[in-house]
């Protein structure tokens, strides 16, 4: 290992990383929500109990699709798009879909069917695919995302202008792929 990647395990380990933060962060506007299924890794679907509007008109249950924001995690399914990460990463198309496999497993962990989450939205509340865009967090002050990275299960995607955590994300994936963490420890 190079004296670079030694200095900067050092520095990591001393500033520290935390995943989870303040429960206090979990503010009034977040949207109180409860996981249906995980799609993937970076995708899941969502049913929020109760919307008011127009200050009397009441929608229950409503199902949307919620795309992660700020990270991505290879395909779990073989199509258009994991044929591309695989082209990407020079990797074979069944080691992407296992790679994928693996990071939808560890956010099935975080999100079983029925936990309750709490969705953050950032400029841009939605995808041109109809997807919720959001940050999710735990009750207990975990953020999903930022859990997915640090514990290598995501790389970082960046699209502005949803960039309100990308710093944090950078900094857990140099940490995350210094240290060799999930998929970065499977070559």
């Amino acid at each position: 290992m190079g004296i670079r990647k030694v200095l900067a395990i050092i520095f990591f380990c001393l500033i520290g990383f935390n995943l989870s933060f303040s429960k206090n962060l979990i503010k009034p506007d977040f949207v109180k929500a409860k996981v249906i299924r995980v799609i993937d890794g970076d995708t899941i679907v969502v049913s929020i109990p109760k919307t008011e509007f127009n200050d009397r008109k009441v929608l229950k249950d409503l199902k949307f699709k919620v795309r992660l924001i700020g990270v991505d995690t290879p395909e779990s399914k073989i199509n258009k798009r994991a044929k591309l990460q695989a082209e990407k990463a020079r990797k074979n198309l069944k080691e992407i879909v296992k790679l994928g496999l693996l990071a939808k497993k560890f956010t099935q962990k975080l999100l079983p069917k029925g936990k309750t989450v709490f969705l953050e939205f950032d400029v841009e509340p939605q995808d041109m695919y109809g997807r919720l865009l959001a940050y999710v967090w735990l009750k207990d002050g975990i953020m999903v995302n930022t859990a997915l990275v640090c514990n290598g299960y995501a790389y970082i995607l960046t699209v502005p202008p949803n960039v309100k955590y990308e710093k944090l994300f950078r900094k857990c994936f140099r940490k995350a792929f210094l240290e060799k963490k999930g998929l970065w420890g499977l070559d």
